[in-house]
């Protein structure tokens, strides 16, 4: 009896601290060892999936192009016949057209913009059964001539997974969004073999925030995606650069300013002409009464058709911004390469066909760049280093600003390139470029498509969290003590003074600033009468006191 009473009692002993350390891991876990083989997990799993959808495109596009090979698609399809350039992409926008009709509510390709989203809004969580169908729809894209990349897509991939195992230990948000991070990293790092870029992407794009406690769990996890990249591919980078690039300096600096200015009017161009071609895609589809799945389909007969002519703007374009930085191409040619090519990403992503917008900006950037230095060290040839120099810039600056991301697109250049001789002129540039397209859209290509989406991000944690807390969920109700008076609720409802439940403090706030008052009634108007009943009230104090709460709680976990 001794021996099973003990027995019992180191049991419940056990148990006891696998309870503790459960949620030690739930709800410090950035701060415990614990938490680091996680992100470790994470990393390699999304590392992982970064790689099988890498060489998913690589199949298909053998299958539907006949060569595997991203970095020379555009020469390969030239030698296609002109019929099949321009079926390919038709079919694939009418597959993709499908899927998204059947398989997602709104017919829209999750990206970049939903895992952000998630990270702020949704406590590191994202949609599944339509992120599964935006990375077909993606991958289908990619792999058909679709003009776009496939940074967001990998990403979305690896938020589904941090989101999958968010959900299965019940983390909290912080510790939800830090999963988010390290995923995140890893599926970035494995893409494009950029382990410090990775790291900052989550941190500056994703996450929004440089928090100490999330930094070591995300390299950790960023670390893992690399090492799977190189195994597969090696140690070699995206791009390599002709022999050495120098910059003349002091003389110099003053042009690469200037193209600075230049990458963020192009970047605002470029971004605004998706959300123009989305936008014309659907008033064109109203006023035509087309089906959602037409659309992609519509889409692909456009690029077939500028690819008849100019297979430079299929894919991700690696093979042309190789020719600008290595300055094989005329002037005359870059400047039709990037015009179309703005054009491109504009239909396929407006006619919502999927893919990122990365690796479309690190061309448009690299062409930019390329056409400014001709024209610059032609002016002055005796004051100036390299054109080439001005194209690996000028990527940097467009992307830059684009993503809204001058730190992590800074250091990803250089990854992608192995050239760290030239980080003066790139940050110049990239400064400048984020400066000005900062101020012309909101903040950047994902915050402003957030943003159209009535998700205001861009304003920061002050704006946004405004629209996280519903009636439900802070209104005091009748029965409760200290509840508002009931008649004044009903005389205030009469006056059409009063919120419904699906209401939220965005909305609430400024009412109250606007009447006066100390508390709104709440009601929800019933289906078959049509009138409003009273289910509670809000109080203003109930309602800063929330509000005071969380920008508490993002204040402490961006700062810890």
């Amino acid at each position: 009896m001794a021996d099973t009473s003990l027995i019992k009692q180191q049991w419940g002993e056990f148990s006891r601290n696998c309870g503790r350390g459960w949620d030690l891991l739930r709800h410090e876990g950035p701060g415990q060892i614990q938490f680091w083989f996680i992100a470790l997990a994470i990393g390699i799993a999304a590392g992982f999936a970064a790689l099988c959808f890498r060489l998913g495109i690589e199949w298909l596009q053998t299958l539907v192009y006949g060569t595997p090979d991203v970095n020379t698609l555009h020469s390969f399809a030239e030698t296609l016949p002109w019929y099949l350039v321009m079926l390919i992409p038709i079919l694939g926008g009418t597959v993709v057209g499908l899927i998204l009709h059947f398989f997602t509510p709104d017919a829209r390709v999750r990206s970049v913009s939903d895992v952000i989203e998630g990270a702020a809004l949704n406590d590191g969580r994202v949609e599944k059964k339509a992120g599964i169908a935006s990375a077909l729809c993606s991958w289908i894209t990619l792999s058909t001539g679709g003009s776009s990349g496939r940074e967001g897509p990998v990403v979305h991939i690896a938020a589904m997974m941090s989101s999958w195992v968010s959900n299965l230990i019940r983390a909290d948000g912080i510790t939800g969004r830090d999963l988010l991070g390290c995923a995140v990293a890893a599926a970035v790092s494995a893409s494009f073999n950029a382990p410090i870029a990775g790291a900052l992407f989550a941190l500056e794009v994703v996450l929004r925030h440089f928090a100490l406690h999330a930094f070591a769990p995300i390299v950790v996890a960023s670390a893992a995606g690399t090492v799977i990249n190189r195994l597969a591919f090696g140690d070699v980078t995206e791009f390599s650069l002709p022999g050495t690039t120098t910059v003349e300096f002091y003389l110099e600096l003053p042009a690469f300013l200037i193209l600075g200015l230049v990458c963020g009017l192009v970047a605002v161009v470029m971004i605004r002409s998706v959300f123009w071609a989305d936008d014309l895609g659907t008033a064109w589809q109203s006023k035509l009464g087309l089906p959602n799945w037409l659309r992609p389909a519509a889409a692909g007969v456009l690029l077939g058709a500028m690819a008849i002519w100019f297979p430079h703007i299929i894919g991700v374009g690696y093979e042309t911004t190789s020719r600008a930085l290595t300055g094989s191409l005329l002037l005359h040619e870059v400047v039709v390469f990037a015009m179309l090519k703005v054009v491109a990403v504009a239909v396929t992503v407006g006619g919502r066909m999927g893919g990122g917008v990365f690796s479309p900006s690190l061309m448009i950037g690299a062409l930019t760049g390329l056409a400014f230095g001709m024209i610059a060290t032609g002016f002055f040839p005796n004051q100036s280093g390299s054109a080439t120099l001005y194209a690996l810039a000028g990527m940097g600056a467009v992307a830059a600003a684009v993503l809204g991301a001058p730190i992590s697109t800074t250091l990803t250049v250089f990854e992608l390139t192995g050239d760290w001789q030239t980080g003066l002129a790139v940050m110049v540039s990239v400064s400048m470029s984020t400066a000005i397209a900062s101020r012309l859209v909101d903040r950047s290509y994902f915050l402003t498509q957030l943003e159209r989406r009535n998700v205001h991000l861009a304003a920061g944690p002050q704006a946004y969290l405004l629209a996280m807390f519903r009636m439900a969920g802070v209104m005091r109700k009748p029965t409760e003590i200290g509840a508002a008076d009931e008649e004044a609720c009903l005389r205030m409802i009469e006056q059409n003074l009063f919120l419904q439940p699906s209401a939220t403090l965005e909305t609430a706030l400024p009412m109250f600033e606007k009447s006066g008052v100390a508390f709104l009634p709440v009601a929800d108007i019933d289906n078959e009468t049509g009138q409003p009943v009273l289910v509670g009230a809000l109080f203003h104090v109930d309602a800063l006191k929330a509000y005071n709460r969380a920008l508490a709680a993002t204040a402490e976990e961006e700062h810890s």
